[in-house]
């Protein structure tokens, strides 16, 4: 192995343990909040650990794809990658919920930069012909790390600490940013652009401003009180301002003339539709498992790692596939089985057994897991290198944008369903519903003092609220099947021999 092949090698190990670290991050939290909630309270809040990361990552990922194409991947994966050490060792210190986003959000502004990087690094030093290997190992990764996260977040949780799960970060940061530090060289030509700071601030708060719209709608305040009137109102001016500044600056945070290439506007509506329907399932299956089956953190970590298993099946399958089929041929299998593997968990209640549930979430794992490598490189199809880093940044920001936006809209229909179904269960007892502490049904100590027949009906309205949210998750993968059919017959070819970077129709 010549030393250009080691140094390269270094520098591949070094991107896997920054994608391994960042996605690991999402899956090891969703194993482990019922725990958290239970020792902290919040149940009605436990959402916003999640979409805080989610909206600090998209606010800071399109952000770091243009820096990164005007002055190097390196400097600026390296930057995020210290951020996000810093926000996860503030996130074990956490004392409430509230302080625990927060911190989340600053983790998330990191995170921003690893995975779109990540990614474009590999664009910049390999061939196309060996982008599908590469991206299928990636892709793998990143479905590895959705198996690794939950068992490993629920076995730190029940033998160690929830704090713990954060601080794990720190020496797989610390390793990466040795091996990425010294061992990679730029060749790229970077150019001087010019930050829209203007777009950026009005994309995120029309997206903040819905967020609070859909999660206090309905539950703080009435769908049609002033707060929340203002709150829709706040989200029109600021998308409408958004859209306005994007057609006119010089150098916009989206560049709306890569929308003019087919393949790659419905590949990020692809992208917006399976984030905003898979997310709910990373978060509501250990919620789930833990109200209505009972048990530990390590129940509900290591139910999930079917999905994990399959998703890392669905990814690698669609990487060794993409030299022989369209992209738009493997995401019509891939969508096929998302949307069953969906549908059947819409079916779940408090009587289904584990191996029924292991078997739904490996189809919609499988489903899902063809889209993790393979929108990747439709994205970058035939893109010029230079602006490879704000493409593949713009894909993961709809992927982004997607699983904040699903996570708010499907979180708050859960809750709202699981407090309808609650006060109807348990109508006959006369304050009981309204006092029901989110400990109670997620620490296994509080649970056991309830009453069996009480607590049946709990569990049952839990599932019946968990499954009814599933069934909604159906209408965004129908969305996504539309784009699907509109990427087009292009799929990915190798360049000959000497070409640098030719991939054809």
């Amino acid at each position: 192995m010549s030393k250009k092949e080691s140094r390269t090698g270094l520098v591949v190990a070094g991107l896997l343990l920054g994608i391994l670290m960042a996605a690991m991050d999402n899956t090891i939290v969703s194993a482990s909040m019922p725990t958290i909630v239970g020792e902290l309270g919040g149940l009605e809040q436990f959402i916003w650990v999640t979409s805080a990361y989610l909206v600090a990552t998209m606010a800071s990922m399109p952000i770091f794809g243009k820096l990164s194409d005007m002055y190097g991947r390196k400097r600026f994966y390296l930057l995020g990658l210290a951020v996000f050490l810093i926000g996860s060792a503030l996130c074990g210190t956490a004392q409430t919920i509230v302080q625990l986003s927060i911190y989340r959000a600053i983790q998330g502004i990191g995170g921003g930069s690893l995975m779109p990087i990540a990614f474009t690094i590999i664009f910049d030093i390999f061939p196309p012909e060996k982008r599908g290997k590469m991206t299928g190992l990636f892709g793998a990764v990143f479905g590895l790390s959705s198996v690794i996260g939950p068992l490993l977040g629920a076995f730190i949780t029940d033998q160690i600490s929830w704090r713990w799960i954060f601080y794990i970060n720190l020496p797989l940061g610390i390793l990466s940013l040795f091996l990425i530090g010294p061992f990679y060289k730029e060749t790229l030509q970077l150019r001087r652009l010019k930050i829209d700071w203007y777009g950026a601030v009005t994309l995120v708060g029309s997206v903040v401003s819905l967020m609070f719209a859909l999660e206090l709608g309905g539950n703080k305040y009435a769908w049609d009180s002033a707060q929340i009137i203002s709150f829709f109102i706040i989200f029109a001016v600021l998308f409408a301002a958004f859209l306005v500044i994007e057609r006119k600056v010089q150098e916009p945070i989206i560049s709306m003339s890569l929308f003019k290439r087919q393949l790659f506007a419905a590949t990020q509506a692809v992208a917006f539709f399976y984030g905003a329907a898979f997310i709910i399932a990373t978060v509501l299956i250990p919620l789930f498992v833990q109200s209505v089956y009972g048990g530990t953190a390590t129940n509900s970590g290591v139910i999930l790692i079917p999905m994990m298993v399959g998703s890392v099946a669905g990814s690698q399958l669609s990487g060794l596939s993409v030299r022989r089929f369209s992209y738009r041929a493997i995401m019509l299998v891939s969508v096929i089985l998302f949307f069953i593997g969906m549908c059947l968990l819409g079916t779940i209640d408090a009587d289904t057994g584990r191996s029924t549930l292991t078997i739904f979430m490996i189809i919609a794992g499988v489903g899902m897991g063809c889209s993790f490598s393979l929108l990747s490189m439709s994205t970058q199809h035939k893109m010029e290198p230079q602006k490879r880093g704000i493409a593949t940044s713009t894909n993961t920001f709809f992927r982004t944008l997607g699983m904040t936006i699903g996570v708010t809209i499907f979180g708050s229909i859960q809750n709202k369903l699981f407090q309808n179904d609650l006060k109807e269960a348990l109508g006959s007892l006369k304050g009981f519903a309204g006092n029901i502490d989110s400990r109670a049904l997620l620490s296994a100590d509080m649970r056991a003092k309830i009453p069996a027949g009480i607590l049946h009906k709990i569990s049952g309205a839990m599932a019946d609220s968990v499954s009814a949210t599933f069934t909604w998750t159906l209408i965004p993968i129908s969305l996504g099947f539309i784009a699907i059919i509109l990427m087009g017959k292009e799929r990915l070819m190798p360049s000959k021999l000497g070409a640098s970077d030719k991939q054809v129709s």
